[in-house]
Order: C-alpha cells, then sequence, then structure tokens
C-alpha cells in the first residue's frame, strides 16, 4: 500500500529526496483518519476521528479568534491544531477522563513525536516538533489558545449529544471544570460560556454534579472562581 512505502521507494518518482521525505510524511498522516475518538458527533451516528477533530479546531480558532484574552498569532494557532494529534498515529486517543491510560499518555506521546516529525526533512521536522511541544507546554498566548479549542470542541459535543459521553464514563461536573481549565485561561468569554454550558448541562441531568460532601477547594483550587462540593 502507498501508506507503507518508504521514502526510498518514493524518491524513485519523486526526483528528490526532500519532496520523498514530505510525502512520506504525508501518505504517513492519513492514518490519523483511523484514530477513533469518543466523541460523538452531532447526530450520534458514530464517533469522530482524530482528522475529523483536527479540522474542527482549527476551524474553531478561525471562527473563535476574536475572544481570545491575549492579542495571538492566528496562523500558528492553526498550525499547532493542525499536527496537535499526529502523534496518536502511533500512541492512540487517550481519553481525557481515563487516569489509567493518562498516567503513560507524555511518554507515548513523546515517543511517536520523535519518530513521525522526523520522516520530514530536518528543517521541517524541527518546525512541527517546536509547534507540538510549544502547543503541550501551553504557555504561549498560541498555545493557550489552541489549548482551549482543543478541550471546547469534545465539550460542545458531549453536551449536545445529551451528556452521554460523561454519563458512560461517570464524569462529574468538576472533572469537567477541571478539564476546561485552560478555556478560562485563553477566553473569559468562552471560559463564561463553559460555566453556563456545566450550569444547564447539572440542571438537565447529563452532567453528575459534586456531591459526596467534601469541598473541591480544600483539595483542588477554585474552577471558575467557584468553590463546588465534590
Amino acid at each position: 500500500m502507498a501508506s507503507q512505502m518508504t521514502a526510498g521507494s518514493i524518491e524513485d518518482f519523486a526526483g528528490d529526496r526532500r519532496l520523498a521525505e514530505q510525502l512520506a510524511f504525508i501518505l504517513e498522516v492519513e492514518k490519523l483518519k483511523n484514530v477513533l475518538r469518543r466523541t460523538p458527533l452531532l447526530d450520534r451516528s458514530r464517533v469522530e476521528n482524530d482528522a475529523e477533530h483536527t479540522w474542527q479546531v482549527a476551524l474553531m480558532a478561525m471562527v473563535l479568534s476574536e475572544y481570545s484574552d491575549r492579542s495571538i498569532d492566528l496562523p500558528r494557532v492553526i498550525k499547532m491544531l493542525l499536527i496537535h494529534d499526529i502523534v496518536e498515529i502511533d500512541a492512540g486517543d487517550t481519553f481525557a477522563f481515563d487516569k489509567v491510560a493518562g498516567t503513560s499518555q507524555i511518554e507515548r506521546e513523546t515517543r511517536a513525536a520523535k519518530r513521525i516529525f522526523e520522516l520530514l526533512p530536518q528543517d521541517q521536522a524541527l518546525e512541527f516538533r517546536s509547534l507540538w511541544d510549544e502547543f503541550e507546554a501551553k504557555v504561549s498566548p498560541e498555545s493557550l489558545f489552541a489549548n482551549a479549542m482543543d478541550r471546547l470542541q469534545p465539550m460542545l459535543h458531549s453536551y449536545f449529544t445529551g451528556g452521554e459521553n460523561w454519563q458512560s464514563a461517570s464524569v462529574t461536573s468538576f472533572d469537567v471544570e477541571r478539564r476546561m481549565q485552560p478555556v478560562a485561561a485563553a477566553s473569559g468569554t468562552l471560559g463564561h460560556l463553559v460555566s453556563r454550558l456545566v450550569n444547564s448541562a447539572i440542571e438537565m441531568g447529563i452532567l453528575t454534579p459534586c456531591s459526596d460532601g467534601k469541598i473541591a477547594s480544600e483539595v483542588h483550587p477554585p474552577v471558575n472562581g467557584r468553590r463546588q462540593t465534590c
């Protein structure tokens, strides 16, 4: 199959080593279409794949960039989002609320980043790896906004599909708010949107509120400025 061809065999018809390496990378990332996520489509017919998620968060960044609290380089944000999940070709998708799989996520994804980005010519390999590292660090204004899009998209899908994803994994409102902290860090407006969605989901009975009698802020800092029982 074409996706299994080596850079050397591609070079036979590419006629240039650099182009051959670029084509090898392009053919490799085709595999992202086969990486399934837990996020359901809005019509609930199936779950989305990583390529679909990537397209949607990049488009969200274009549409919602005006709500960033900081000035951002939008093309850089989009670049980060286009490559942020490529590592899942090797590492697989790690469900946001899977604490067991989360313990090995950084190791698996870092190893994948090295293999996949190094398929590219050296200059592009360094650029792509730098963008991926920046996204993971969540420090620059661009990485903060990119992460906000990455977190907001599945939340919207969970809310508008009746919370099935949350309920099947016994996710609580505190779990969701903690997961959504990067959204508020990037945008006060979108952070308020998240709070309204959480409150609405609780009222609708599609998201379980924390209710075991402990105060979440005794263990964790307040989320979105609120003390929540957990």
